[in-house]
This record gives structure tokens, C-alpha cells and sequence, in this order.
């Protein structure tokens, strides 16, 4: 047996191990988006930079249905709010008040689609998230 193989197998098996730890971690860091990378993102999509008035508009105004985005997010999404039906406590909206938000795009898309979809009986547009997105990241403490 050649003890020079031997002792090899473990360092390959740690190198591989130690490369899948450093995938994961890089998967993890892209997951840890930061609002204005999704705001960059949605603008892309669109084709056309975000219009934070209109945002606020589309967040506060009823299009149609019978809940606006305010409903269960409050006028202004600086607070904890909640749900118009549930009553469930809503922690705040704005990335500035809450540093959760719009951190991780997999999340983000999902609420987006739920919550358009309560809104709006549809899927909201990249222009509209950018928008909504874009108002959300101009409010400060």
C-alpha cells in the first residue's frame, strides 16, 4: 500500500468539504441582498428608474379592490401596523425602521405576489415594485 496515497484522501476530502462550506456561505451573502440591490433590480426589469411619489401613491390608494398596501401596512410604514383581517402585528415596511426588509429576494417576491394580489387581483409590475420599493427606501427616521 503506498502510504503517500493514504495520507492524501483525507486533505482531498477536507478541500472538498471546505469548498462546499465556501459555496454556501457565497449562496448565503447573494441571498443577503440589501434593499437598493432589489430596487436596481426591479428598475432593470422595467426598463425605466423608480418614481418614489407614485410608490406612495400606488401604496396608499385602493385599485379596485377592497385593501390598499396602507390597509395592513399603515399610511406610513415607519411603524408596526396590523392586518386589516387577521389583526396580526406587522412589524414596519420601510427598510430604515425595520433592517429586515427587503434583504432577501426570494421573500420579497413572495409577499410581493401575495400581497399584489390581495391589492390588486394581479401581480404588481417590476415598475410598480420599483416604485412602491423606491418611496419605501426615501423614508428616514
Amino acid at each position: 500500500m503506498n502510504l503517500s496515497a493514504v495520507s492524501q484522501k483525507p486533505l482531498r476530502a477536507l478541500t472538498v468539504c471546505a469548498a462546499g462550506v465556501a459555496a454556501c456561505l457565497v449562496m448565503n451573502l447573494a441571498l443577503a441582498a440589501m434593499p437598493a440591490d432589489q430596487l436596481a433590480a426591479y428598475t432593470a426589469q422595467a426598463g425605466a428608474p423608480a418614481v418614489p411619489s407614485r410608490g406612495q401613491v400606488f401604496f396608499t390608494a385602493r385599485h379596485g379592490r377592497e385593501w390598499s398596501c396602507a390597509s395592513c401596512h399603515g399610511a406610513m410604514p415607519t411603524q408596526a401596523a396590523r392586518h386589516a383581517s387577521t389583526g396580526k402585528l406587522i412589524q414596519p415596511l420601510a427598510p430604515a425602521f425595520n433592517p429586515e426588509r427587503f434583504t432577501d429576494p426570494a421573500k420579497t417576491e413572495k409577499w410581493f405576489r401575495r400581497n399584489c394580489n390581495d391589492v390588486l387581483g394581479r401581480e404588481c409590475s417590476a415598475a410598480e415594485k420599483a416604485d412602491v420599493l423606491g418611496w419605501l427606501t426615501t423614508l428616514k427616521p
